[in-house]
C-alpha cells in the first residue's frame, strides 16, 4: 500500500491531480480507495458515477496540496431545493454537491483511520504508521486549545468582498483549516470557499468574481463538524422567499438534538457543521419576514453564536443571549457597517469602532439604515474568559477590555503570587509574550527572546528515517542557547492542557543549557472542556482535572510549576467577574452539556485510569 502511495506520487509530479480522469485516477491507484471499504460502491450510489473526485481529493490529501473551489467548480453552487424537504435523491444529490466536491465522505473516513499518534493497523512503534501520524497531522496538535472561528460582515461599500479579505487576514489567527466570502449583487448571492489560509484560497481572480457592496466572511477552525470542504463557511442557501448566507462563530449545545428532529421531519443535511441547522430553521419558519424568521431561530438555539447573515438586500448580525462570543459593529468614513470578531479586524480596513453587539441582539442594516431589537428575555452575560488569555490578539478590545493589559496584568499577578529566583523570563510564543513582559516587569528580570517560533511550518511534515527527539516541537520552537545556557529560567505560558508540549518545551530548554527551568501559567488550570465554540479535549484528557499542581511539575519536568489563581483573575476582572465564563477553570458551566455526547461524560473510572498511567510514566505512582 505504501509502495502504491510513492509510485503514485512520482507519477503526480507530472501533472496535477485535478486533471486525472476517473478512470486514470483509479487505474493509477486501483488499491489505494480501499482504506475506505465501500469507497467505490458508496460513490457510484450516492452520485450515480465512478469516484474520480474521491480518488482526486484522497491523492490530494497524500501529497499535501489543499484543493480550492477551482478542483470542482461546483462547490460555489449554493445550497438548494434541500432545506426543510424530503423529495428524495432527485434533490438530494444537487444538494450534496452544492457545499463541496464528493470527496468529503473518503476524506472523513481516511482521516480516521490516519489520525492520533497510533494509527489502526499499524501500531505505536511502527514507522510506517508513524510517518503517516506525522505527515497528517498526529502528534502535539491536540495538546493545544484550538482557536474557534472569525467572522466579518460588511454593508455598504464597492469594495466589500476586498475589504472582507483583507479583515479575515486580520482574524487569520482565530482558524487557519477554511476561508469563504459570499457577496450579494445584483439581487443573487455568490459564495466562493476553501481549504487553508485566507492568502491560499483568494486571489485577484476570484475577488473579481465576488462583486456587489455587501459581503460576509468566515475563517474557520472545526469546533463541531470535521475538518473538509464542504463544512467550510459560509453556508448560502436557497428557500422559497429568497436565498441566505451564513457565517456562524460559536458552538451549538443542542445541536445533534435540533438535528434530528429536523432529519424526522425529512430535512436533509449536506454537512457535519451545525451551523447548517440554523439555515434549516429559517427554511422552515412560519414567519413571512426574514427577519422574524431569525429570530425564531435563534429561539431553539442553546450554545454560543455570534452570527452574520447576507440576503440579497440585507446584512444582519446576531450574538447569543450569554454572548459568549465576541461580535464588534464599526463604520468606515464612507458609512459602510462593519461587524467582526474582534476590533483588529476594523483596523486594518480603517473602520471606525462603535459598539458591540450587544448578548440576545439582532442588528438589521439595509438602504434604510440600521435597526436593532432584542432576541430574548436579557440573560447575564458570560463572555468567554479565554479570549483574553489567548485567542484574541494583543492589540483587540474583546468585551470592551483591551486584551494587551489584561495579559500584562495577568503575568505581574505571576510575579507577585508565585515569585522565584531567576537570571532571565522568556516566553512560549506566540501568546505567552505579553503575559511575560508583565511578569519580568513586575520582577525586575530581564525578558529576553529565549524560544524563536517558526511561522513558516506548514500542516504536514515528513519525518527523516532517524528519528528526532520531540521531532513536532523542535520545528516549531528553537532555543537561543546564548539566551538560555547557565540561566535559571521562567517560562511564561498561556496555559497548559494535556501537559506533552509542555514536557517538551521544558526538556529543549534544558537541553540548550539552562540551569533551571520555572513555569509560570497565565490562567488557571483547565479542569473541563468547553462546549461554547472552543476546540478543548475532552475532561479526562486535561492534565490538571487528573493530576495535582505539584504532579503536573514531575510529569512536566520543571523544577517549578506555578498557575495563575483563579481569585486572582476575577480579582482583575473586578465587579465585571460575574459576566465572564470561566466553566473550564471552575467546571461552572452556565448552559449544561448534553448528556448524549461522549465529550461530556465524566468517567471516573476513566479519569483514574488515565492518572494512574500519567503517575506510572513520570515514575510517581
Amino acid at each position: 500500500w505504501l509502495a502504491r502511495i510513492l509510485s503514485l506520487r512520482i507519477q503526480h509530479l507530472g501533472f496535477p491531480s485535478r486533471n486525472l480522469t476517473s478512470m486514470e485516477a483509479l487505474q493509477s491507484a486501483p488499491k489505494l480507495h480501499s482504506v475506505s471499504s465501500n469507497f467505490s460502491a458508496t460513490s457510484r450510489k450516492c452520485f450515480g458515477r465512478a469516484a474520480a473526485p474521491q480518488s482526486v481529493r484522497l491523492s490530494s490529501r497524500i501529497f499535501g496540496r489543499r484543493l480550492t473551489q477551482e478542483d470542482d467548480p461546483g462547490v460555489v453552487r449554493p445550497l438548494r431545493t434541500c432545506i426543510g424537504t424530503k423529495r428524495g435523491l432527485k434533490n438530494h444529490r444537487p444538494c450534496l454537491h452544492s457545499i463541496s466536491s464528493q470527496g468529503s465522505g473518503v476524506k472523513e473516513s481516511f482521516d480516521r483511520r490516519l489520525s492520533g499518534k497510533c494509527l489502526s493497523g499499524f501500531g505505536c512503534g511502527n514507522p510506517i504508521g508513524n510517518w503517516l501520524a506525522q505527515s497528517f497531522g498526529g502528534g502535539d496538535d491536540g495538546d493545544f486549545i484550538r482557536e474557534e472561528c472569525g467572522v466579518v460582515g460588511i454593508f455598504g461599500d464597492p469594495e466589500a468582498s476586498r475589504l472582507c479579505y483583507l479583515a479575515l487576514h486580520a482574524l487569520q489567527h482565530r482558524g487557519q483549516e477554511g476561508a469563504g466570502i459570499a457577496t450579494s449583487c445584483d439581487g443573487a448571492l455568490q459564495v466562493i470557499t476553501g481549504m487553508g489560509l485566507v492568502s491560499e484560497v483568494f486571489d485577484q481572480s476570484k475577488l473579481n468574481k465576488l462583486s456587489g457592496t455587501s459581503a460576509i466572511g468566515h475563517v474557520r477552525y472545526s469546533t463541531a463538524g470535521s475538518s473538509m470542504l464542504k463544512n467550510v463557511q459560509p453556508f448560502v442557501a436557497g428557500y422559497r422567499f429568497g436565498s441566505v448566507a451564513v457565517a456562524h462563530n460559536g458552538n451549538l449545545v443542542n445541536y445533534k438534538a435540533l438535528r434530528e428532529t429536523l432529519e424526522e421531519n425529512g430535512s436533509i443535511f449536506n454537512t457535519t457543521s451545525d451551523t447548517e441547522v440554523v439555515l434549516h430553521l429559517i427554511a422552515i419558519s412560519k414567519a413571512r419576514p426574514f427577519l422574524q424568521r431569525i429570530v425564531n431561530t435563534c429561539e431553539q438555539l442553546e450554545g454560543a453564536y455570534s452570527m452574520v447573515f447576507l440576503t440579497e438586500d440585507k446584512l444582519v448580525a446576531a450574538r447569543d443571549p450569554y454572548g459568549f462570543r465576541p461580535l464588534v459593529m464599526g463604520r468606515r468614513k464612507n458609512g459602510a457597517v462593519v461587524f467582526a470578531s474582534e476590533t483588529c479586524a476594523l483596523d486594518l480596513i480603517e473602520a471606525t469602532y462603535e459598539r458591540e453587539v450587544n448578548p440576545s441582539e439582532v442588528i438589521v442594516v439595509d438602504e434604510d439604515g440600521v435597526s436593532s431589537l432584542c432576541l430574548l428575555p436579557h440573560r447575564q452575560r458570560k463572555a468567554c474568559i479565554f479570549e483574553h488569555i489567548y485567542f484574541a490578539l494583543p492589540n483587540s478590545f474583546v468585551f470592551g477590555l483591551s486584551v494587551y493589559q489584561s495579559r500584562y496584568t495577568f503575568g505581574q499577578i505571576l510575579a507577585e503570587e508565585v515569585p522565584v529566583e531567576c537570571d532571565v523570563v522568556i516566553a512560549v510564543p506566540d501568546s505567552g509574550v505579553v503575559a511575560a513582559l508583565g511578569y519580568a516587569a513586575k520582577a525586575g528580570v530581564p525578558f529576553q527572546q529565549g524560544l524563536i517560533r517558526s511561522h513558516y511550518v506548514g500542516r504536514t511534515f515528513i519525518e527523516p528515517s532517524q528519528k528526532i527527539r520531540d521531532f513536532g516541537v523542535k520545528l516549531k520552537l528553537a532555543p537561543v542557547r546564548a539566551v538560555l545556557k547557565g540561566k535559571r529560567v521562567v517560562v511564561v505560558d498561556d496555559s497548559i492542557v494535556r501537559g506533552t508540549t509542555s514536557s517538551k518545551i521544558v526538556r529543549l530548554i534544558k537541553e540548550a543549557g539552562a540551569s533551571e527551568v520555572h513555569m509560570r501559567i497565565a490562567s488557571p488550570p483547565i479542569i473541563g472542556s468547553c462546549y461554547y465554540g472552543i476546540d478543548t479535549p475532552s475532561t479526562q484528557e486535561l492534565i490538571s482535572n487528573r493530576l495535582s499542581v505539584e504532579d503536573t511539575r514531575k510529569f512536566i519536568g520543571a523544577d517549578s510549576l506555578a498557575f495563575l489563581p483563579l481569585e486572582k483573575l476575577k480579582q482583575v476582572l473586578g465587579d465585571d467577574a460575574p459576566t465572564f465564563c470561566d466553566a473550564c477553570f471552575s467546571g461552572s458551566y452556565p448552559i449544561p452539556p448534553p448528556p448524549s455526547d461522549c465529550k461530556y461524560k465524566d468517567s471516573e473510572k476513566v479519569r483514574q485510569e488515565l492518572q494512574q498511567s500519567t503517575l506510572e510514566s513520570v515514575g510517581i505512582a
